[in-house]
């Protein structure tokens, strides 16, 4: 799930489907997705009003937090995304970690119906940053080696690890960035100065901190060589109390996990405004060209005419025109 939206567009149009036929449908997908996710839907005519949805996906951290599957914090944040149409069922079907039963008779027959099936098919959404959430709300209890605090590995998007570390009066996000061309590099490497100029104004007081630097932490030493080889450096945000707050906790928790699909974006959209402003001033170039091309051309043939009205002039002055 590596865009900026919550909700999967794939899965969102099959409870669409089963919820607008017109007559109840037979319904068994698998639908596999980026991150290995997976989701199975079922729902068959004998019920038609109840379909089932089982989700398996990794895991953000391997960490004390999820050693036993999905904490009572995550099922109550999925809960809470309808308690009337969504109910969890346990177990979970053989090979998930979470399997839902919807009531869709619950769903109301107005445009309220389509945003609780798009906050339905954000479920994976819900699980992964409910998971950041509670690691936000509970950093305290985190393991300490000789005073200093153990970093915690997230996988959000596949080999794109980031490390979130807790330390006096705030919480340090660390990126390590990676690019495959060398021209993405050079935009990421001003995008992130130029970041850090911006959050230092007055203007821009309440966010996060940012820094950048071409070597890791110093709080990222003993984390695998692999993990830590870069060539676009690592960006760190530092979150205090303040950015966990209240609504403000969903948000940081929201940019936190899309700040590589960010970073990508914003790599691609400039990468495209170059190319497109170079494609331009090369046609002006040519434009330019061909007019000159053109100017001599005629100027050109200006000075052939002048030649030939001169030898006119001579020949008439020399007693008429010579044929």
């Amino acid at each position: 799930m590596a865009s900026f939206e919550r909700a999967s567009p794939a899965l969102k149009e099959i409870l669409l489907r089963i919820y607008n036929a017109e007559k109840p449908i037979e319904v068994d997908y698998h639908l596999y997705e980026f991150g290995s996710v997976e989701y199975h839907i079922k729902s068959s005519v004998s019920e038609p009003q109840v379909t089932y949805l089982s989700i398996s996906t990794p895991f953000l951290s391997q960490g004390v937090f999820l050693s036993y599957g999905l904490s009572p914090f995550t099922l109550k944040m999925v809960r809470q995304i309808s308690t009337d149409v969504l109910h969890i069922v346990e177990p979970a079907n053989d090979g998930y970690q979470l399997t839902l039963r919807l009531d869709f008779s619950k769903l109301p027959h107005n445009k309220e119906s389509l945003k609780i099936i798009t906050e339905v098919s954000s479920v994976q959404a819900v699980i992964l940053s409910s998971q950041l959430k509670e690691m936000l709300q509970n950093v305290n209890s985190w393991d300490s080696s000789q005073g200093m605090y153990k970093p915690i590995k997230l996988i959000y998007h596949p080999k794109e690890p980031f490390y979130v570390i807790r330390q006096p009066q705030k919480i340090v996000a660390v990126f390590p960035m990676r690019f495959k061309d060398n021209s993405d590099v050079i935009i990421a490497t001003s995008f992130f100065q130029e970041l850090m100029d911006v959050v230092s104004l007055k203007k821009w007081a309440k966010v996060p901190p940012c820094n950048w630097s071409p070597i890791p932490p110093l709080e990222l030493r003993g984390e695998s060589f692999e993990d830590l080889s870069t060539n676009g450096g690592f960006v760190s945000f530092d979150i205090s109390s303040h950015h966990v707050e209240g609504k403000r906790l969903d948000k940081t928790v929201w940019s936190l996990l899309n700040f590589y699909a960010y970073v990508k974006h914003h790599v691609k959209c400039t990468r495209g405004f170059i190319q497109r402003s170079m494609r331009r001033r090369l046609d002006n170039l040519v434009e330019v060209l061909e007019k000159s091309r053109v100017e001599d051309g005629q100027i050109k043939k200006v000075q052939v005419m002048m030649k030939c009205l001169g030898r006119v002039e001579k020949d008439e002055k020399n007693g008429g025109i010579k044929i």
